[in-house]
């Protein structure tokens, strides 16, 4: 009696022994938990790592370039703009992201499958005694079932049923989002075109022209100064020489201004390729400048393939589709949900009879509340469904007036460049008889204010020729076309650029390409002349 007593004053002597180091460590992790959250500070960004992540990004924003070599043309310069905007390397990734979620998407659709393996542990002996419900008299003496240490391990495998439907329904409405990226990166290319083609037509207008305004300039200053010492010495009159000096400061004036804003063209040009600003190139422009090929095609022609590859409007396609998938999961949520259970289990429990065992089972669960909320969940899913086709209404609309103004547009700008072209010949042949009749005489106000005129002349020629070729661009854009053929995989800036010169020879006599789509439809050609 006494040993037994002895062990069980060792025992307790254990338990004590095991609760005091419990609670220590117990107190132990909430007081380094407590130190953790007390330690957390805001810590402004140091001026060092500022300055290392502007080092770093002016680096990789114009890394992994081809370098730029001789004249830049249209289409090398469209190539570039494709390859390395900025903005459109943003959508090519938010494209490729939206794949990745829909590869990602597909796994929902598993059933959930868990695995555990540990070790537990208690401070003492998990024991219990049982009492007699009649007499309220303990009928047991205490007694365990479970070490105070042992080994555990679980696998569960759970798949609901209800679930594996929602998350099928999500991936084809992820399916349809990566599309709509696609169609989304397609008008921003669209974008970059249109804006790469209007930037480079004044840039080369710029680089035309100013050729002739800066030897004007050094001739107006030079004449100024003639003037000034013709005035100090009274050669003229004093009214005419005030009034010559201030037809010459006009000239110079608008010379000026005219220069500020060429010059502004390149810039602009440079960010869109994403050539660092500051960095100079030169442009290949034609030497003569054609008549722009009128295009006569039916406008109802037009609003049928605007409607059918407007990016803007396939993106709603998808966007109805998605629409009316959410309409079905939501019907589905209403449903009740079969679940189908799975687990192995091993338990290093001595007491045990079977340490390591299976279950499996199957439940039916359902929200009979559910019925009440049936009537309003389908009447949300139904107004989504409404507004996403009053929203494809409502662009479509403005699809086909865009269609018919830059239609319009076109024709105009191309009956303005015809004006405009002739205007500059006829300023030409002015200027020419103006240097004649003046002779040697230098400074001369009458030719300095005919060779200016000439200039501007030739410059709004430049800028109409811009401004048709735009519209040209624009036409083909409002119904759709594509300017990037399919099927180029890896491609270079010369074959990217070779590639969209052949396109746009398509475009001119009429024969716009177009994005593929999942249903087929008739693509009539656009009647043009060259």
């Amino acid at each position: 009696m006494q040993g037994q007593g002895q062990n069980r004053s060792d025992r307790m002597e254990g338990t004590r022994h095991g609760r005091r180091i419990g609670r220590s460590a117990v107190a132990a992790v909430l007081a380094a938990a407590l130190l953790a959250g007390c330690a957390v500070t805001p810590e402004p960004i140091a001026p060092q790592a500022t300055e290392a992540r502007i080092s770093a990004d002016l680096a990789r924003m114009f890394s992994n370039q081809e370098p730029l070599s001789g004249r830049l043309s249209l289409h090398e310069a469209m190539a570039r703009a494709i390859l390395y905007n900025l903005d459109g390397r943003l959508r090519t990734m938010e494209q490729a992201l939206s794949q990745r979620q829909l590869d990602l998407s597909r796994w929902d659709m598993l059933p959930s499958l868990a695995a555990s393996a540990g070790f537990v542990g208690r401070d003492n002996v998990s024991a219990s005694s049982s009492e007699n419900v009649a007499t309220g008299s303990q009928s047991l003496v205490p007694s365990t079932s479970t070490e105070r240490n042992r080994r555990v391990a679980d696998l569960n495998m759970s798949w609901n049923i209800l679930d594996f439907g929602v998350s099928y329904v999500t991936a084809q409405q992820n399916a349809d989002r990566s599309l709509i990226a696609a169609e989304q990166r397609r008008r921003v290319v669209h974008t970059i075109i249109q804006d790469v083609r209007s930037a480079y037509w004044r840039a080369v207008a710029a680089e035309r022209v100013l050729t002739r305004i800066d030897p004007l300039m050094a001739r107006i200053e030079q004449a100024l100064a003639s003037a000034a010492e013709i005035e100090r010495q009274q050669l003229r009159a004093p009214a005419d020489a005030l009034t010559y000096r201030r037809g010459l400061l006009d000239a110079l004036r608008q010379l000026q201004a005219q220069r500020r804003e060429l010059r502004l063209a390149k810039t602009e040009l440079a960010a869109l390729i994403n050539i660092r600003p500051g960095e100079d190139f030169s442009l290949e422009a034609p030497e003569t400048q054609g008549a722009m090929p009128p295009v006569t095609s039916d406008p109802a022609d037009l609003e049928r393939l605007a409607l059918a590859n407007r990016p803007e409007v396939r993106e709603l396609d998808y966007q109805t589709r998605i629409s009316q998938q959410e309409t079905r999961k939501a019907l589905l949520r209403l449903l009740p949900g079969i679940e189908l259970d799975l687990g192995a289990h091993y338990d290093s429990n001595k007491y045990l009879v079977n340490n390591d065992w299976a279950d499996y089972g199957v439940k039916l669960t359902w929200n009979l509340l559910n019925i009440l909320r049936i009537p309003g969940a389908m009447a949300v899913a139904e107004a989504n469904e409404d507004v996403v086709d009053a929203r494809r209404m409502a662009i479509s609309m403005a699809v086909l007036a865009q269609v018919h103004v830059a239609q319009t547009n076109y024709e105009e700008a191309r009956r303005q460049y015809e004006t405009a072209r002739e205007l500059s010949e006829l300023d030409n042949r002015i200027l020419d008889q103006a240097r004649a009749a003046a002779g040697t005489r230098v400074g001369d106000l009458q030719v300095i204010q005919t060779e200016l005129a000439a200039v501007q002349t030739e410059l709004r020629r430049d800028l109409a020729f811009a401004d048709a070729n735009n519209a040209f661009g624009r036409l083909f854009l409002s119904i759709g076309a594509d300017p990037l053929p399919e099927g180029l995989s890896a491609p270079t800036v010369s074959t990217l650029a070779t590639a969209i010169g052949t396109t746009e020879a398509a475009w001119r006599a009429g024969r716009p390409t177009f994005a593929p789509v999942p249903d087929a439809v008739d693509k009539p050609e656009l009647a043009a002349t060259e």
